[in-house]
């Protein structure tokens, strides 16, 4: 079915909540294992048509911030998805009570309990007022940077607009956008203060209820990781500060030598090339056109998906005025279908988008008649890996977007891979230090930001530009807000990525299969075993950033 033809209906709040309640109930009394398979089952139709409606709000919402009805929709799940949760945490917890929980496990799988043990604990009822404040706050962040309207080379722009001024050959051009969208910001520094303030208070209060004395531990628990924990993840960044920030100071030091300056400040990060940085020929439309090509030669199975995925109008990719920033991808349970969200700006993102979610979106498929919605999805970092790892796999059709000057791209590409990692880290050691110290004051949580700044990134030089220059720019990154200690499982995903990349290198028909080993298994094994199914090794390893390093490095230097 084509996206337009999605039909929405509100989800009547309190009869869902009363048919959880009978199969909580039912799931309590039973005498036989039957009556709870069968509440389960009735579960699952429950839960994913709910899950469906409240996707095809955020989906819309997030097309059109302007649209007042979507608006409405979204403003009333913010106000009433904790409720859900509330019903839905009191099923789990009589799943797990259950004497026949061993024969669930034996039926369904036994790490979707697992995970659910852990979304439990990161719940009870006394806090729903909290998740709802949680929510709106959120969503106000959301609007506020959705709202930009930023005067620019004789136009109005959004911020996504925007971003290709700021990779522009002309350094003057390049620094002015950054200031122009430094302006937005600063404009907004007292609201972005508070809204954060504001959350951080919030997320507080909640890890208190719930008896924890930091939301830290209650991010790691909704976000299910189930195989790690924040020792690991610091000794992940401590590898990272070691053998990743020198490498990029050596590329940054070839960069600088590629484009001619002599200190690298903040306007040039994303700069690479005297010429230019590669930009995809043609159209948008041509782009989406060289998109269908690529995935319809990559494998039988990609051609399958590519199909579904253009014919039933499944993404939306041109940037409007009103429309949320950023790309996502999610999943329409009732549909089984993926869709696709992101702002084509012109430039090489363009591409990423058709690579990076679309491989989201491609195990998704994959995973789309698997008889239980629970066992579809892994854990996010895994996520990650599909798309990160997507986008290396298309380096064989690159040329379809970007002609003679593939080289290059691939080169900007892979440079842009291992730069990521510390500032990724970054952000995940940054939320650490906040969450861990809420008393902090705005003053202090941009010190902080700052001086990881110089720990991660100490090549840039950002004091010529206001609001970077003051340890704001974290504000601009909306996971921060929205997605609280997401953002490691990028740095994570990434690393498995660049792994694939170097089996691709080697025998591409070896690496596409154990890709495929990694992404049909869904959300049935943790990360560390997917890991082990497809031969890989994880991050958490001794000695694999170091490998990884070597072997990008000997890439770049030729």
């Amino acid at each position: 079915m084509k996206f337009s033809e999605m039909k929405y209906e509100r989800v009547d709040i309190k009869e869902l909540s009363c048919a959880y309640d009978q199969l909580t109930e039912q799931v309590k009394n039973a005498e036989k294992a039957e009556t709870v398979f069968a509440a389960f089952e009735e579960h699952e139709k429950l839960s994913s048509h709910a899950e469906t409606m409240i996707t095809l709000t955020y989906i819309r919402h997030s097309i059109d911030t302007t649209d007042a009805f979507y608006e409405a929709e979204n403003d009333f799940y913010d106000e009433n998805s904790p409720f859900l949760t509330e019903k839905l945490s009191a099923f789990q917890e009589a799943l797990l009570a259950s004497r026949f929980l061993p024969m669930l496990k034996e039926k369904y799988g036994e790490l979707m309990f697992v995970n659910a043990e852990l979304e439990n604990k990161a719940f009870k009822p006394s806090i729903v007022s909290l998740l709802q404040e949680e929510n709106k706050l959120c969503s106000r962040y959301a609007k506020l940077v959705a709202s930009a309207k930023i005067a620019f080379d004789g136009k109005e722009l959004t911020l996504s607009e925007l971003s290709p001024y700021k990779k522009n050959a002309d350094r003057n051009v390049r620094k002015a956008a950054f200031e122009a969208d430094a302006a937005f910001y600063k404009s907004h520094a007292d609201e972005l203060d508070e809204i954060y303030d504001s959350l951080i208070a919030v997320r507080t209060k909640i890890a208190n209820e719930l008896g924890f004395d930091s939301f830290t531990k209650v991010a790691y628990l909704r976000l299910k990781r189930n195989c790690y924990n924040p020792d690991m993840v610091q000794k992940f960044r401590n590898a990272v500060k070691t053998e990743i920030v020198p490498l990029c100071e050596k590329l940054t030091q070839l960069q600088k030598e590629r484009i001619g300056i002599d200190a690298l400040h903040y306007y040039d990060l994303d700069f690479l090339f005297p010429e230019g940085n590669p930009r995809p020929v043609g159209t948008a439309q041509d782009i989406l056109a060289a998109g269908r090509k690529m995935y319809e030669e990559m494998s039988p199975e990609t051609a399958e998906f590519v199909a579904e995925l253009y014919d039933n109008e499944l993404l939306d990719v041109l940037s409007r005025k009103g429309k949320q920033v950023g790309g996502y991808c999610t999943f329409l349970p009732d549909y089984k279908a993926s869709f696709i969200f992101s702002n084509f700006n012109g430039t090489a993102d363009d591409v990423e988008v058709l690579t990076h979610e679309a491989g989201h979106a491609f195990a998704g498929w994959l995973a789309k008649d698997f008889e239980v919605r629970e066992n579809m999805d892994p854990t996010m970092e895994s996520c990650e890996c599909h798309s990160m790892s997507m986008e290396f796999f298309a380096w064989k059709w690159l040329h379809l977007f970007y002609g003679d000057r593939t080289p290059v791209a691939k080169l900007a590409h892979l440079e842009g891979c291992v730069r990521f990692i510390p500032y990724g880290c970054m952000v995940d050691e940054f939320q650490h230090i906040v969450y861990d110290n809420p008393g902090l004051t705005k003053e202090q949580r941009h010190e902080a930001w700052e001086k990881l700044e110089q720990q991660y990134r100490p090549f840039c030089d950002r004091s010529d530009l206001a609001f970077y220059g003051e340890g704001r720019g974290w504000q601009r990154q909306h996971h921060i807000y929205e997605l609280p200690f997401y953002y490691i499982d990028y740095c994570l995903a990434q690393t498995v990525a660049l792994t694939f990349w170097a089996l691709m290198n080697e025998n591409g028909e070896d690496a596409w299969s154990r890709y495929l080993a990694f992404a049909k298994q869904g959300g049935k094994q943790t990360f560390v075993d997917l890991c082990k199914t497809a031969d890989v090794q994880n991050p958490f390893e001794d000695g694999v950033l170091a490998k990884i390093v070597a072997t990008a490095m000997r890439f770049l230097e030729k």
